[in-house]
C-alpha cells in the first residue's frame, strides 16, 4: 500500500509539474512573441529551407515554407506534418520527433523555425564572428572521418576545432546504409561467423582489381576490429551488433545496428555526440578556403563564414572533406563518360581539398576511378542499401529476368544494369526479407515500394508476365534451396522467395563514391610525389585515394573513415607531441 501510494503521489506531481510547466511555457509565449511574419533559415540537405511564422495576439497561428530544395520523397513529407506540429505545440520543435531517414530535413526545419522564432521575441539566434584563433589540430570536414578524429584527438586532450562547410553534420555518412566491414570480431565469433583477416584483405584487393595500395589495405584490415570495438566503446557507444554481407565479400563481415538499421543514421550522432562531449568545438556553415603553408608544414586553414574571413593557426591540419561525387566539373574531368550522371552525394562532396595541396606538392592517386552504385532511385539520387540484396533479394530486369549475380561487385552490377534496354532494373523481395533489415522501412515511409500479394500481383503492378516471373522465382528458390547450382553464380542466399507478400523497387546507376584522391600511407600522412610525408598534414576517407583500387566493396567505406580518421588523429597527436 504504501508503494502505491508512492506511486500515485509521484504521478501527481509529474502531472502537476507538467501542467505548470505548459502554463509557463504558454505565457512566456504569449508575453515574448511579438505580432508578425518573421522567416528563418535552415541548412538542408540540398540547400537551405526558409519559412515564415504567423504570431497573432502572441500566438503561433500559422506556419508555411517559402523554399526548399529537399529530396522529393524522403525531405518534402516531412515538412508539412512538422509545421503542423510546430503550431499545435506552441513553437516547441524540441518536442517535435525526428522522422527515420529524412534527419537532415528535419534538424533543418527545426533550425529555420527556431530561428524564425527568434525574430519574433525579437532575438537574433546568428553567433558572433568568429576572430583570428589558434588551436593544436583544425579538422576540414565534419563527416565521418572527420567526427570520428576529432572524437579521438579530443579525448586525448587535444585542442580540436572543426570546420564544417554544410549547415549539418555527417555529410555524405549520413546516407551510409550497408555497414563497417570488419574482420575476426567479437561480433563475429559472438555470431559463429568465420572471417580472416586474410580473406577481408583478399576481398578488398580482388573487389579492387589489385590496383589497391596494399600497404593502406592490410592498414585497414589489420585495424578494423579494434576500430568497432573503440566505436562500441563508452566513447561513442555505438551498435554494430548486427553483421551481414554486402556484395563482394565472402564472408559475413558488415557491422550495423541491431535490426539491420541505416549505419550512418545511427552513427553520425553518436560520433558528433561524442565529439563535443570530449571537447571538440564544431563550427557548422563555416568555409575553408586554404590551408596555411609555411616551411614546407601545415600551419593553419583559412576560413570564410557569414561574416567574413578569419585564419586558425594549428600545429596540425586534418583533411575530412570527402569526395568529389557532387561536382560535374571534376566529373567531367576525369571521368567524361560519367559527367551527366545523377549523385547520391551531399551538394558538399565538391572536392574542394585537392586545390589546398597543390602548393605542398602532394600527390593525387587514382582520380579516374569513380565508382557507380547499381541501385539508386531514378531521379531521387536515393540509394536502396546493398544489405536488402545481402538479405536475400534479387534483381530482374523489366521483363521479370534476373540478369546477373546480386551480390558481385558495384562495378559489375552496374555495368549489366546499363546493358540492359532500358538501363534500369527492380530489386525484389518479400515480407521475410523485409522484416529482417530494417533500412527497408525507410524506404516504404518514402513511398519507393511498389507491394502486391502474390506473384501475380506484384507482376501485374510493374507490367511483367506473371509467367515469366515466376518461372525466376522458381529458378532461383530452387538454388536457394541447394536443389541445383545458382545459374548467375551467387552462393550466400539469404533466404527463400516463395512466399508473398512481394515488393520492388526501380533502380539505376548513380555516382556514388570516387575511389581516388590525396595519396596518404599507413599514418594517414600526405604524401609528396617523391613519397616523402608533408610536416602537420594528415588526411582520411573519400577525399583519399588508394584504398578502394578501382572499385569500392559496399562497407568499406565506413571501414575507411572509422579506421583512418581515428589513425590521422593518434597521428597528428604524436606529432604535436600529445
Amino acid at each position: 500500500m504504501k508503494q502505491t501510494r508512492m506511486i500515485f503521489s509521484t504521478a501527481l506531481f509529474v502531472v502537476a509539474s507538467a501542467a505548470a510547466i505548459a502554463a509557463g511555457c504558454a505565457a512566456l509565449r504569449r508575453n515574448s512573441l511579438r505580432d508578425g511574419v518573421f522567416t528563418g533559415t535552415g541548412a538542408g540537405r540540398n540547400g537551405p529551407i526558409e519559412v515564415s511564422v504567423v504570431v497573432e495576439g502572441g500566438k503561433i497561428v500559422d506556419a508555411s515554407i517559402i523554399s526548399e530544395q529537399e529530396t522529393e520523397s524522403i525531405g518534402v513529407p516531412v515538412e508539412r506534418p512538422i509545421l503542423d506540429q510546430f503550431i499545435r505545440n506552441g513553437g516547441v520543435t524540441g518536442a517535435i520527433d525526428v522522422v527515420s531517414g529524412a534527419t537532415i530535413t528535419c534538424n533543418a526545419m527545426f533550425e529555420a523555425l527556431d530561428n524564425a522564432l527568434g525574430s519574433a521575441r525579437g532575438k537574433s539566434r546568428r553567433r558572433a564572428a568568429y576572430s583570428d584563433g589558434e588551436t593544436d589540430i583544425v579538422i576540414i570536414g565534419a563527416g565521418g572521418a572527420g567526427l570520428t578524429a576529432a572524437t579521438e584527438a579530443a579525448s586525448r586532450g587535444a585542442g580540436v576545432i572543426v570546420l564544417e562547410k554544410m549547415g549539418f553534420v555527417g555529410g555524405n555518412t549520413n546516407s551510409a546504409t550497408g555497414g563497417l566491414n570488419a574482420s575476426e570480431t567479437a561480433e563475429q565469433r559472438r555470431l559463429g561467423i568465420k572471417d580472416s583477416n586474410e580473406q577481408f584483405f583478399e576481398d578488398t584487393m580482388r573487389g579492387g582489381h589489385y590496383k589497391n595500395d596494399e600497404a593502406l589495405v592490410r592498414t585497414l584490415v589489420e585495424n578494423s576490429a579494434r576500430t568497432v570495438e573503440w566505436l562500441q566503446g563508452d566513447l561513442v557507444g555505438a551498435d554494430l551488433s548486427d553483421v551481414g554481407i554486402m556484395g563482394g565479400s565472402t564472408n559475413r563481415r558488415t557491422h550495423r545496428p541491431s535490426g539491420g538499421q541505416a549505419v550512418g543514421g545511427h552513427l553520425v550522432p553518436k560520433l558528433h555526440g561524442a565529439a563535443k562531449k570530449a571537447g571538440a568545438e564544431i563550427r557548422l556553415n563555416s568555409t575553408v578556403t586554404d590551408i596555411i603553408e609555411e616551411n614546407g608544414k601545415a600551419a593553419g586553414v583559412r576560413v570564410h563564414d557569414f561574416a567574413g574571413d578569419y585564419t586558425i593557426r594549428a600545429k596540425a591540419v586534418i583533411i575530412a572533406t570527402g569526395g568529389f561525387g557532387a561536382n560535374p566539373q571534376m566529373i567531367g574531368k576525369y571521368r567524361p563518360d560519367l559527367e551527366n550522371f545523377p549523385t547520391t552525394n551531399t551538394p558538399g562532396a565538391t572536392g574542394d581539398a585537392f586545390g589546398w595541396v597543390q602548393k605542398f606538392g602532394a600527390a593525387l592517386s587514382l582520380m579516374d576511378e569513380i565508382q557507380t552504385h547499381p541501385s539508386v532511385v531514378p531521379g531521387k539520387g536515393l540509394l536502396i542499401t546493398e544489405a536488402v540484396r545481402g538479405n536475400g533479394a534479387i534483381m530482374v530486369s523489366h521483363q521479370g529476368k534476373r540478369f546477373v549475380n546480386e551480390l558481385d561487385t558495384r562495378d559489375v552490377t552496374s555495368r549489366a544494369i546499363l546493358a540492359l534496354p532500358e538501363k534500369r532494373a527492380y530489386i525484389l523481395f518479400n515480407d521475410d526479407v523485409r522484416k529482417s533489415l530494417k533500412a527497408i522501412e525507410d524506404y516504404a515511409k518514402a513511398g519507393l515500394l511498389t507491394e502486391g500479394k502474390t506473384v501475380e500481383d506484384i507482376s501485374a503492378r510493374l507490367g511483367m508476365d506473371a509467367s515469366v516471373l515466376g518461372a525466376t522465382l522458381d529458378d532461383y528458390n530452387a538454388a536457394q534451396a541447394g536443389l541445383k547450382a545458382d545459374t548467375f553464380g551467387r552462393a550466400d542466399m539469404a533466404r527463400p522467395l516463395s512466399e508473398g507478400a512481394y515488393y520492388a523497387v526501380e533502380i539505376e546507376p548513380a555516382i556514388h563514391h570516387t575511389m581516388g584522391g590525396i595519396k596518404i600511407n599507413s599514418a594517414a600522412q600526405v604524401l609528396r610525389g617523391d613519397g616523402s610525408a608533408v610536416p602537420g598534414l594528415y588526411a582520411a576517407g573519400e577525399v583519399t585515394g588508394g584504398v578502394h583500387g578501382d572499385n569500392r566493396l559496399g562497407g568499406n567505406a565506413v571501414a575507411d573513415i572509422a579506421v583512418f580518421g581515428k589513425i590521422a588523429a593518434d597521428s597528428a597527436l604524436e606529432y604535436i607531441g600529445g
